[in-house]
């Protein structure tokens, strides 16, 4: 498995992608959350490099028409993982990424305050692949070492943190497996 490190808030050797959409998190927060993120755009369709357009408000709806409704959406994610394993950073880990949205983890709320979210391409429903889950766990390991606050049993799907709003990583997400090689 690759060794990651993030140097300056960032991955080092993750392609870079600067979102707008970003700001500062609140005084004296310290990261204790890492949300996992399912995302294919158009919906089902991979490496389209749409996610880059959404995350930078470039999103073009004549492309496809199921990107209308994500025109004036403003959402970014820390990083993404895409089918081959790249990594890309489109907000350093010391700023807040919009990617939670309305959540909660542990009674509190505003999880975006306190989190690093990790966009996995994908579906609910097909399998994320091998190169995918190496890549994830390379930046997990290098996150808890640049930031010790983060817990092993803080990582999650956006579906823990918005139950009954949000449905991803999904079930194709194989959980068991993730925690079992974490613990390695």
């Amino acid at each position: 498995m690759r060794s990651l490190r993030v140097a300056d808030h960032r991955l080092v050797g993750a392609r870079c992608c600067e979102s707008p959409n970003q700001d500062e998190r609140p005084p004296g927060t310290a990261l204790e959350l890492i949300v996992i993120h399912g995302i294919s755009l158009p919906p089902g369709q991979f490496g389209t490099g749409l996610v880059d357009d959404l995350f930078c408000n470039q999103i073009d709806p004549a492309r496809d028409p199921a990107l209308a409704e994500l025109c004036d959406l403003k959402v970014s994610s820390h990083l993404l993982i895409d089918r081959t394993g790249e990594v890309a950073q489109y907000v350093a880990f010391d700023r807040r990424a919009w990617h939670a949205g309305v959540s909660s983890w542990r009674g509190r709320d505003r999880c975006n305050d306190f989190s690093i979210g990790i966009e996995l391409e994908g579906t609910d429903f097909a399998p994320y692949t091998a190169a995918q889950y190496h890549s994830l766990m390379a930046v997990i390991r290098a996150l808890w070492e640049a930031y010790p606050s983060l817990g092993a049993e803080a990582v999650v799907g956006h579906c823990d943190i918005a139950p009954g709003r949000k449905t991803d990583p999904g079930p194709a997400f194989d959980w068991a497996m993730l925690r079992q090689e974490l613990r390695r």
